[in-house]
C-alpha cells in the first residue's frame, strides 16, 4: 500500500470512528424499532449472484453504504432511467435526461436477501420521504427509486413501502417511486469508490460518513468494514 492510499485509510477510520462515537453518544438511545420487510426471503438455499439497482441522492454516499454490506460482492455508481445516449454525468446533472444517479449491487441471495437490501436502502442510505432531492442536491436526478429487475423485487418493494407507511416509521408518506429496471450506465471512472479516494472532502465528511456510522450502528450483523 502506497503512502497515499494509507494515509486516505487511516483518515477514513478515524473520521468513522469520531461519527460512529457522535452517532451513538447523541441517537443510540432513540433508536427506531424498524419493522423486517414481510415478506423476507430465507438465505438459506445457495443461489447465483443477483442484481438490485437504487437511486436515492448522490450515488457516491450510496455506493459506499451498500459496499459495506456482507454477500455484496460489488457496487457500481451509475446512471438509470434514461437512455444511453444521455449516460453522461454533465447531461444527467442538467436533470432533464430522466436518469438518476444510482447503483448496482452484485449480492449472493444466500448471504443477504433482497429484503436486507430495502431495509437498509430505506433506513440508512437515503430519505426515501424526499420528492426530486436529497438534502443539498436538488434535482430529478436525485430522486428516490427503485428500480426492479423482476416481478419478485417489485412486489417486494410494494409490501415494504406500505408496511413502512402503515408503520408510520417517517414524519411524511415515502415517494420512492417504482420503475423496471431497463438499463444501467456506468458513471465516470472519478465517481467509482469516491469516498475511499476522498474520505476529508466536506461534502463526504458532512453527508456521507454519518450513514456509515448509522449502517455499523444500526446493523452491526452485516456490516462489515
Amino acid at each position: 500500500m502506497s503512502n497515499s492510499n494509507f494515509t486516505l485509510s487511516r483518515n477514513l477510520v478515524r473520521n468513522l470512528s469520531i461519527i460512529s462515537l457522535t452517532f451513538l453518544l447523541f441517537y443510540g438511545a432513540s433508536r427506531l424499532i424498524f419493522p423486517t420487510p414481510a415478506s423476507d426471503i430465507s438465505t438459506a438455499t445457495p443461489q447465483t449472484k443477483q442484481v438490485a439497482v437504487f437511486g436515492g441522492g448522490c450515488f457516491w454516499g450510496m455506493e459506499a453504504v451498500f459496499e459495506h454490506l456482507k454477500g455484496v460482492s460489488d457496487v457500481v455508481s451509475g446512471f438509470s432511467g434514461g437512455d444511453a445516449t444521455t449516460a453522461d454525468y454533465t447531461l444527467v446533472s442538467s436533470g432533464f435526461t430522466n436518469h438518476a444517479e444510482s447503483v448496482k449491487i452484485i449480492y449472493d441471495p444466500s448471504k443477504i436477501s433482497y429484503d436486507q437490501l430495502l431495509k437498509v436502502y430505506f433506513l440508512v442510505a437515503h430519505d426515501p420521504t424526499q420528492l426530486n432531492r436529497q438534502g443539498p442536491d436538488f434535482g430529478k436526478q436525485y430522486r428516490s427509486v427503485i428500480f426492479f429487475a423482476n416481478e419478485a423485487q417489485k412486489q417486494e418493494a410494494q409490501k415494504y413501502i406500505e408496511q413502512l407507511n402503515k408503520a408510520n416509521i417517517f414524519n411524511k408518506q415515502i415517494v420512492t417511486e417504482l420503475s423496471p429496471l431497463k438499463g444501467f450506465y456506468q458513471a465516470e471512472e472519478y465517481h467509482q469508490n469516491y469516498i475511499a479516494r476522498n474520505p476529508n472532502s466536506r461534502y463526504v465528511v458532512v453527508h456521507d460518513l454519518p450513514k456509515l456510522a448509522k449502517l455499523q450502528a444500526k446493523f452491526p450483523e452485516i456490516y462489515h468494514k
